[in-house]
């Protein structure tokens, strides 16, 4: 009996992504000032798909945070958080973190889909991956990582319609008997929109489920001090336990951490794979991040002020050129093309007039909402939003987004 051809299999796969028109290439983008990019050929692009929405990421305190750390340092942190690559700027961060975010410890992680698989599969396996007893209950919507972490687990995956707190208790009343999670992003990645935070968290303390919010997208931009969406929805961490923000969006560095009360944290810390069987991040990285908390929790140069300023010319211009943007208040704003050749064609016709606008195609978007994800950062000149705008305005209107 021959055995099928993996190789074969992976190729076939490939090869009917690029058929349908969805195939991911890469491409180098040399960052500039001004939230531009040098991309291949030698063109600079306006970038317009990023997420440096404070536009931290080439600040001088950032740097030289960086630079110092790293003399003291060197670069590599040689070994995990629990070996020996724990080192005073981890902790130091851990604490400063915590303290915005107003809860008891935070635990820095290397990336954001690290966070999400190891504190998932932490909470949901109970340090026995593969196997859970619990049911985690999902907004359809929410970041693959959160997806994938509840599989990992090996819990059950109930997901619920977008944003519909009724429909997320219908889920959780199907499984009365069983602990429960329920995960939900703060700010949606692909449609800018904010999770109904505080109904969710009534829902889930009626229900005694434990509640998990990814606030990648609000950290730095919304709330008190730029705490996130669970800070601009009032919420504490009583309300909602488990909060996961990225470092590599409004922060402009990279990593993740994820904030509770110490027991959950220090359980996750035992648990989570992802956290124990991986190198520290160099602690000139963790450096730079303290420096980009400080200067998001004060904004003393108006960042999150320029930055909604930004939001608001955006959407009052395509307003007035009767774009079909989606229902977003926050620094993502999707433009819906329908098919995935239109949304192509469209960020085509954008870089030939000087801006980078990647198309968001399945499977990361459903069969029919592909679109422009547009994102502002407080690094964008408003003459530059106005090109934009323009470019925008000629581009030809799909018949097919207007269902999405």
């Amino acid at each position: 009996m021959s055995r099928p051809g993996l190789r074969a299999r992976i190729e076939s796969a490939r090869a009917r992504r690029e058929h349908e028109g969805l195939l991911r290439r890469l491409r180098t983008a040399d960052a500039l000032p001004g939230g531009r990019r040098l991309v291949e050929g030698g063109r600079v692009l306006t970038d317009f798909c990023g997420n440096d929405y404070l536009g931290l990421a080439s600040h001088r305190d950032l740097l030289a945070a960086l630079t110092r750390a790293a003399s003291a340092e060197g670069v590599g942190t040689g070994a995990a958080h629990l070996v020996s690559g724990h080192r005073r700027e981890h902790a130091a961060l851990e604490e400063e973190l915590a303290d915005w975010t107003g809860r008891e410890r935070a635990l820095v992680f290397s990336t954001g889909v690290m966070a999400n698989l190891g504190c998932l599969q932490a909470l949901l396996g109970a340090g026995s991956p593969g196997r859970s007893e619990a049911v985690c209950v999902q907004d359809k919507l929410n970041h693959a990582s959160l997806i994938d972490g509840a599989q990992l687990a090996g819990a059950e995956l109930l997901r619920y319609a977008h944003a519909d707190t009724d429909a997320a208790a219908l889920r959780l009343d199907s499984r009365p008997g069983k602990p429960a999670l329920l995960a939900t992003d703060g700010v949606f990645s692909m449609d800018g929109d904010v999770a109904p935070l505080a109904a969710l968290a009534r829902l889930c303390a009626e229900r005694e489920a434990l509640l998990y919010v990814d606030d990648a997208h609000g950290l730095g931009v919304l709330g008190p001090e730029g705490a996130g969406s669970v800070a601009a929805a009032g919420l504490t961490a009583r309300e909602v336990p488990l909060l996961m923000g990225t470092l590599g969006k409004a922060l402009g560095c990279a990593g993740a951490f994820v904030a509770g009360d110490a027991s959950l944290i220090d359980a996750i810390m035992q648990f989570a794979r992802t956290y124990i069987y991986t190198t520290a991040q160099p602690a000139a990285l963790a450096a730079a991040t303290r420096a980009a908390v400080h200067l998001a929790r004060t904004d003393r140069d108006g960042r999150r002020e320029r930055l909604n300023a930004h939001i608001a010319r955006f959407r009052a211009g395509a307003l007035q050129l009767g774009l079909p943007l989606m229902p977003s208040t926050t620094a993502i704003q999707p433009l819906p093309m329908g098919s995935a050749a239109t949304a192509t064609e469209a960020a085509r016709s954008l870089e030939a007039n000087g801006f980078l606008v990647v198309a968001i195609r399945p499977p990361t978007v459903p069969q029919g909402a592909s679109r422009l994800r547009i994102t502002l950062s407080a690094a964008h000149a408003p003459d530059r939003i106005d090109a934009l705008l323009d470019a925008l305005g000629r581009l030809p209107r799909p018949v097919e987004a207007a269902a999405v």
